[in-house]
């Protein structure tokens, strides 16, 4: 029999922690016990596990107490606080903030692109997961990268509100009713209506005129693919409950065709080749929801440079994007590390 590990999870009552939870199930990770965490306001709530009535708990410091991995998402402020708790008690910690993810001690991985990389969780007892957009980025480009060495990336992003968490996902739907019914909307959870809107925000901005979100896909990237890569982002908020998708374009210093791109992005770990134009098939948010592989289409030539391809990049951001990422961390960690 093989062992288990005791999982706790935090933030277990958002819309990550859920997934997380279904994630868990669904790959049959090898769970003992498992801690479903969150703040006071959840405590006493009853989630299931493997059919399994589960009571949330406090998170605490002292929540960590004989958990072997902590998968964490609960926003940034609580993973700088509570990881370290956790790390002391013997925790490792999978965390899904961007709080820790550019710290040089920290790995920050996806599996398909450098599983490598979560050797290096022994310094803190913490490894990081990217942001959601960057997620299924790297995984479409790492083989493009590998055989052509990109120089270059612009990327425009069109993203999910379930990005934003429960809150945005109820106000998009609660707009779209209010709207339908030519009544005026609220507007608590974005700076603008998102119904039937397009919002050239996400995250804070930042004196250079980026937004956090973007300079986060920038300085990802390269920790990411290892590599002095220069990246431009625009990201953007649009009207759609799940599923991110991106525009990208690479300028390689090696050539290579769209043919070329589609037979490496056929065969590439974690990657779904949906590229057939003439038939009208090509990746969307909607056919990508609920699946954890990445989908990329409309592979083409950019004919205004030298060496450079267009790429249209879809994922689940809340499977791939953050909660399977996550338990795929943590199953290369029990099998080639913990497990030893």
């Amino acid at each position: 029999m093989s062992k288990l590990w005791n999982v706790a999870i935090v933030g277990a009552t958002g819309a990550v922690g859920a997934q997380m939870i279904e994630c868990l199930e669904e790959r049959e990770f090898p769970v003992g016990e498992i801690k479903f965490l969150a703040s006071s306001r959840s405590v006493g709530e009853v989630l299931e596990f493997k059919g399994k009535p589960v009571l949330v708990e406090e998170l605490k410091h002292d929540s960590f107490s004989g958990i072997d991995i902590a998968l964490f998402s609960a926003g940034g402020e609580r993973s700088r606080e509570f990881c370290p708790a956790a790390a002391a008690a013997g925790a490792v910690c999978i965390d899904n903030s961007s709080a820790w993810r550019m710290d040089p001690e920290v790995p920050l991985v996806v599996p398909e692109v450098n599983p490598q990389a979560i050797a290096g969780y022994a310094k803190k007892g913490i490894i990081a997961n990217p942001n959601c957009s960057t997620i299924q980025m790297v995984v479409a480009l790492k083989p493009l990268h590998d055989a052509a060495t990109i120089k270059r990336i612009v990327v425009s992003t069109y993203q999910a509100v379930s990005g934003t968490g429960k809150k945005a996902i109820d106000e998009l739907r609660k707009q779209v009713g209010e709207l339908l019914n030519c009544r005026p909307v609220n507007c608590n959870v974005y700076p603008h209506q998102i119904a039937f809107n397009c919002i050239p925000q996400i995250d804070s901005f930042e004196e250079n005129g980026y937004t956090r979100e973007e300079l986060k896909m920038v300085n990802e990237t390269r920790k990411i693919m290892e590599a002095d890569i220069r990246v431009t982002a625009t990201t953007v908020r649009v009207p759609v409950f799940y599923g991110h998708a991106e525009s990208v374009n690479i300028e390689t210093e090696k050539p290579l065709t769209a043919d070329g791109a589609k037979k490496l992005l056929k065969k590439a770990p974690g990657v779904k080749l949906v590229d057939d134009p003439a038939k009208e098939v090509y990746p969307m948010p909607y056919t990508a929801a609920g699946q954890d592989l990445v989908h990329v289409g409309r592979v083409r030539q950019d004919e205004s440079i030298d060496n450079g391809l267009n790429l249209w990049v879809v994922a689940d951001n809340i499977r791939k994007g953050a909660a399977t990422n996550a338990v795929q961390i943590a199953e290369l960690l029990v099998q080639k590390y913990l497990n030893r």
